[in-house]
């Protein structure tokens, strides 16, 4: 048999699939902690054989890691509603965390702001093709000017595209030239620059967290987790036939993605002049089962998911699991108590996705159609029968404002976790990476 190991090195868990390449069944698996106070190349053998593989030399494996933070990405534009909303788009499809989003003229205090914000690379966008150019060219003169070290990814204004390329490169900046996110008014085109975003995560970004003492981590990993999820996520949508949306509650983060159908609306007179983007994901940093739990208890709060007794009780769980991120429940109050906060992440979430806040959209994305609901995560995959109900009675109940939710869905949980797998396949192995899915359309 032909197989592969998919690993997810994640910032808590290392998590490895050992997967059927002829037949895209799942072979074995594994979890163990992400050794990230040592080497995380230590988790990650240690996951590996402990789902059987060991060091096997003729076994490809495919990885991705959001160890560390993943990919923290900022996006420089020329106008808020548009070039900037259009790179913050293509950012978060990239599987980026969007940290910074700036627009017009990067000053002093525009420049101390993107500094403050620590991110891993800038994605720099402005004007559409033949259309305003100096703003563009202030902010990369700007940036080249200020001794700025951290990569740049270029995706402006084609007119003087290559001309302020040879600035920032003349100047030390590392920077990478990608086609234009917007080169006409309502047209979103975001491939070149994700695909230079993820060649800069690889080449610079993992490296750079020191996460590994050797070159093996930088050589093995093939893109940020959230980018393989979401490439893992339209596999899924192509094998499903529609409308479909996936909710990852995590420790830190919870993560939306949703693939909708396109039609009129795109094109109509009220499209977005940033453009549609159909496959699109929203990261949540607030809302999160450990780190951001207490994020979870002041968003669902100020939503008005939470009763007035029951505000106490959630503050105190909520501080306990961010002050021990390893926690885990050791009796059923505590696992009433993640469920609960489980349900309110994912409502506030798919709420503020289906709003059209993270995605830029003014309109919201709709989702009325989504007949495939995902969800993923820890709390999730490990719940006992029974757990997970509440937590899809709670967004597919979830009537009280304007937003779309989904009227018919079918609810399953990614137990297996095989969307980030799929999504590290996909382009060597699409045939494997799409039976991989194949349970989650027929569960």
């Amino acid at each position: 048999m032909s197989v592969a190991v998919c690993a997810d090195v994640g910032s808590t868990f290392t998590k490895v699939a050992v997967v059927d390449l002829a037949g895209g069944g799942l072979v074995a698996a594994a979890s163990v902690p992400t050794t990230v106070g040592t080497d995380v190349v230590h988790g990650l053998d240690a996951a590996v054989a402990a789902a059987g593989v060991g060091a096997r030399r003729e076994v490809p494996w495919f990885v991705c890691s959001s160890a560390g933070g993943g990919l923290r990405l900022a996006v420089v534009g020329y106008e808020p509603l548009v070039t900037a909303q259009a790179g913050r788009r293509v950012g978060l499809s990239a599987g980026a965390d969007v940290v910074h989003v700036s627009a017009g003229r990067l000053g002093r205090a525009e420049l101390a702001g993107l500094r403050a914000a620590r991110p891993d690379v800038v994605l720099l966008v402005g004007g559409t093709d033949g259309g305003d150019a100096e703003t563009l060219t202030h902010n990369a003169t700007r940036l080249a000017r200020a001794r700025w070290r951290v990569p740049v990814v270029l995706a402006g204004n084609v007119d003087v595209r290559e001309e302020l390329a040879a600035v920032l490169a003349g100047a030390g900046v590392p920077v990478t030239v990608a086609d234009n996110v917007l080169p006409r008014i309502g047209v979103l085109s975001p491939v070149s620059a994700r695909s230079a975003i993820r060649q800069v995560f690889l080449r610079h970004v993992i490296g750079g967290k020191r996460l590994s003492r050797g070159s093996r981590f930088a050589r093995l990993v093939r893109a940020a987790t959230p980018d393989a999820v979401l490439t893992g996520v339209e596999v899924l949508a192509e094998a499903a036939g529609g409308d479909l949306v996936v909710v990852d509650v995590g420790g830190a983060t919870t993560d939306v993605y949703s693939v909708l159908t396109p039609d009129e609306r795109a094109d109509g007179p009220g499209r977005e002049v940033a453009g549609a983007l159909w496959r699109a994901r929203t990261v949540e940093g607030d809302l999160g089962m450990r780190w951001s739990a207490p994020g979870v208890v002041r968003a669902a709060v100020e939503e008005r998911l939470v009763a007035d007794g029951e505000r106490d009780a959630l503050v105190a769980a909520a501080a306990v699991r961010a002050a021990d991120p390893g926690f885990l429940p050791v009796d059923a109050a505590g696992r009433v108590w993640d469920g609960r906060l489980a349900a309110l992440a994912a409502t506030v979430a798919v709420r503020r996705h289906a709003r059209g806040v993270g995605t830029g959209e003014r309109a919201g994305r709709d989702l009325r159609d989504v007949r495939l609901l995902v969800g993923s995560g820890g709390v999730l995959r490990h719940a006992r029968d029974g757990e997970v109900t509440p937590v899809w009675q709670a967004v597919l109940g979830d009537h009280a404002g304007g937003w779309a939710v989904p009227r018919a869905a079918r609810a399953v949980v990614d137990s297996d976790y095989v969307l980030a797998a799929a999504g590290l396949l996909a382009a060597e192995h699409p045939g494997a990476a799409r039976a991989l899915v194949g349970p989650l359309t027929s569960a």
